[in-house]
């Protein structure tokens, strides 16, 4: 079941979408207002969100809603992210930052690399722009897919978009924080799909389309079947030592970045779609 997060007329409204219809949960629940609502109440109930949004849909009225009036789905507290969970050639790292040893030896090593990515003010949902440092002239959007955690469980599936300058971080990698991190640094949506309607997270097609002025400058896809690690390893790594958030969404690294000197622009719109899930759309400004 997929969930989204609706506006209109100024009330949020959490709806769920199932066999191509959409019901809106809040009419009959109005506490149920978003998908931390749901979540909190699965883990009261013992219950996944799947099984008690089952109990709910047949009797919530059917709505309909366009894209364009679609919040994030979830507002995590805090968004983190894993770096070098797929296979990058060595050139692509040498070529970025010159020490590529750095990046390889994280892939091959027994711990991941986890890191800080946003807090909600630097996150937007579908439609909102994300942003590009204009003190840098090399940025790349990272597509990926995107664990939702309850109290450090996986409850969700959703689509993100680690923005990223590689010049800032291929200037030195302790930079890092200040390439990852800063005003809309990171979108996530469309919607979150409930980890029970995901047969396999580790099999699912990804793929990634830029427009500029009309015409598409980058169009590439993947599989997470590519990824070196699973996603409950992910998610042990944050948990470990971690006082994690209620609600936090974990991205889990990409494949998919433009080569060479490939560089968003303003005006430029980043298309990210992943099997199951849905399409993330977004437009880039400069910030």
């Amino acid at each position: 079941m997929r969930y989204y997060r609706h506006e209109r007329d100024g009330d949020a409204r959490l709806l769920a979408v199932a066999d191509g219809e959409a019901r809106d949960l809040t009419a009959i629940k109005p506490r149920l207002a978003s998908f931390r609502d749901l979540a909190a109440a699965a883990d009261v109930a013992n219950s996944g969100v799947d099984a008690m949004a089952a109990d709910l849909f047949a009797e919530a009225p059917v709505v309909e809603f366009s894209v364009v009036e679609l919040e994030r789905p979830v507002a995590p507290e805090e968004v983190w992210a894993a770096g070098v969970t797929y296979e990058i050639s060595e050139q692509a790292r040498e070529e970025e930052s010159g020490m590529a040893d750095v990046y390889l030896d994280v892939y091959d090593a027994e711990r991941p690399e986890i890191f800080f990515k946003a807090t909600p003010s630097r996150t937007v949902g579908p439609g909102g722009a994300i942003g590009v440092r204009g003190d840098s002239d090399w940025n790349v959007p990272e597509p990926e897919l995107g664990l939702v955690l309850y109290d450090g469980e996986i409850v969700g599936y959703t689509v993100g978009n680690d923005v990223s300058s590689r010049e800032i971080e291929g200037a030195n990698p302790l930079y890092l924080p200040q390439a990852k991190v800063y005003d809309r640094c990171c979108s996530i949506g469309p919607c979150v799909v409930g980890a029970g309607s995901v047969p396999d997270p580790h099999d699912l097609g990804m793929s990634m389309r830029i427009e500029r002025d009309g015409e598409t400058v980058y169009d590439d896809a993947t599989s997470t079947a590519e990824m070196a690690r699973t996603c409950e390893e992910l998610a042990d790594c944050w948990r470990a030592h971690n006082a994690v958030p209620e609600l936090g969404v974990l991205l889990t690294g990409t494949s998919l970045v433009p080569e060479g000197e490939f560089t968003l622009q303003p005006g430029d719109t980043v298309r990210i779609d992943i099997e199951g899930i849905g399409e993330l759309v977004n437009p880039v400004v400069e910030v």
